[in-house]
């Protein structure tokens, strides 16, 4: 259980450094649906990969938080990332399972 109140807290769920209380709670409620997206994102569709079993940190400096250039035109949205990226393909899985459609 400590482990995941410290990926709670990965994902900046600490900073409630406004003197109100109402911010505060969005942020601490924005924390924690972003903990239970990670969470579905690594059950279920990371099942049968390395990153089935990472922790938040992992997930979002692997996956998620990655140099590339985006284009958008009138019928598509282009994602160029870089050549060298090594989970490319794993990134593009995920996204073709959750692209609408």
């Amino acid at each position: 259980m400590e482990n995941r109140i410290k990926e709670q807290q990965w994902l900046f769920s600490d900073r409630t450094s406004c003197h109100d209380w109402w911010p505060n709670q969005y942020r601490l409620l924005l924390s924690g649906l972003a903990y239970v997206l990670m969470e579905r994102l690594r059950s279920g569709y990371l099942r049968g990969t390395r990153y089935a079993r990472a922790q938040v940190t992992t997930l979002r400096t692997r996956l998620l938080k990655i140099g590339a250039v985006i284009t958008r035109n009138t019928r598509r949205i282009r994602i160029m990332m870089s050549s060298t990226y090594p989970d490319q393909e794993l990134f593009q899985k995920i996204a073709a399972k959750l692209a609408p459609g």
